[in-house]
This record gives structure tokens, sequence and C-alpha cells, in this order.
């Protein structure tokens, strides 16, 4: 059994990251024989300043790329097919606002700690794209710390206090002078960048040539 380390650099905001995950899933699954995996989770803002929270998306995104909110629209349409496809819900997707997600990241350092880092980034994808979750509400938090068997008070003092803020801005900028500028990338084996929601069949091929080259 090879043993293979991915980091995964992503936002909970980011809806092809979890298009990503659920994609690299698949060929983790289908390489279970041959390979043990360990995830780690890198953090990573879309949206950095607060102030922008709770946009509309859809405005939001013909803002950002100059394009209008009917193109928008079609663009999130096909992300939501190829989500659905992937067994993910993506009901919310453009209902959704957009959301700062500093607290979010502290908050799966925290699970990650407890072991539950992909446990918790999941319930988050889940809870954004599928509900319009208002992810930036310490009670939203909470209430998805608990969904995944985690302590609520727990994760309320950890969202009260400054803890893993340094921790994430350490992250965020790692990854930064790494030339890390989009989202989600993968990195095997620390030596590896895979980068964007690739099919799994590409996964899988990938990571048999980088298994043989370590």
């Amino acid at each position: 059994m090879t043993p293979v380390k991915i980091d995964i650099v992503s936002d909970i905001a980011c809806p092809w990251c979890a298009i990503g995950y659920a994609r690299l899933e698949e060929a983790m699954q289908q390489l279970k024989d041959k390979m043990s995996f360990t995830v780690e989770w890198h953090a990573f803002e879309l949206n950095p300043d607060p102030s922008g929270d709770g946009q509309p998306i859809l405005q939001a995104l013909s803002q950002k790329y100059g394009r209008s909110v009917e193109e928008m629209e079609q663009t999130q349409t096909q992300m939501q097919q190829i989500a659905e496809g992937l067994g993910l819900n993506f009901s919310a997707l453009q209902e959704r606002h957009t959301r700062n997600t500093f607290d979010v990241h502290r908050l799966v350092k925290w699970a990650g700690e407890q072991g539950k880092e992909t446990e918790m980034k999941k319930a988050l994808f889940a809870a954004y794209f599928g509900e319009d979750a208002v992810i930036t509400d310490p009670e939203v938090l909470v209430s998805l710390v608990e969904s995944i068997g985690l302590d609520g008070e727990t994760a309320r003092k950890v969202l009260e206090s400054d803890q893993y803020v340094q921790t994430v801005r350490e992250d965020e900028a790692k990854f930064q002078r790494a030339g890390i500028n989009s989202v989600p990338a993968f990195i095997i084996n620390e030596q590896y960048l895979i980068s964007g929601a690739q099919e799994p069949e590409t996964l899988v091929e990938s990571l048999k040539e980088i298994s043989a080259k370590t």
C-alpha cells in the first residue's frame, strides 16, 4: 500500500472546491486497494473583505467578471447539474450570498485537531450550497459543528476568541507564496500540483503517475 499525502487549498465559498473534492473522493475510492490517503485542508478566501458579506451571488459574480447576470445564471446552472451528478446538494447555488469565510477556516482548523476536518468541510459545503446558510453566523456554525458530533460550546468559545487566527493567516500566506492564486488546488506528496476540479479518471491517472515517481 503506497502512502499518498494530499494537501487541499480551498474555500468553503468555492463551488468548484466542493465538486473537486467529490471527484477526488471517487478517485481515492478507485485506488483504495493500492494507496492509503492522508488529506489535509488549507485556507483560501475568495471574499477576504468582510464588508462584502451578504451580496446576492449572481449580482456579485456579474460585477466581478464583467458579464451579465443571465450569463452567470447559465454558468451556475451548468455547475448545479455537475454537482447533482456527484450527489452534492447545490439547490441554493444561485440563491446564496457572498460570505467572508475567515471564521469558517478557523473552525476547520479546530475540527482538524478533533480528527474531523473533512467532515467539517463537507458539512459547510452542504449548508452553504444546499441551504444558503449564513456561515458568518456563529449560531449556524455551532449547529453545523454539532451535526458532525463535535462539541458546540467548545466551538463557540473558539469563535469568540482569537484562536487559530494566526494559524489561518500563516496557512493562507504559505500557499500564496507558493503561487496558489486559484482554488481548488491539490498538492500531492508536497511536490506535485493538480489544479482545478479534475474528472475522477484524470485524478486516478495523475495519482498513479505521481505514486510511481515517489
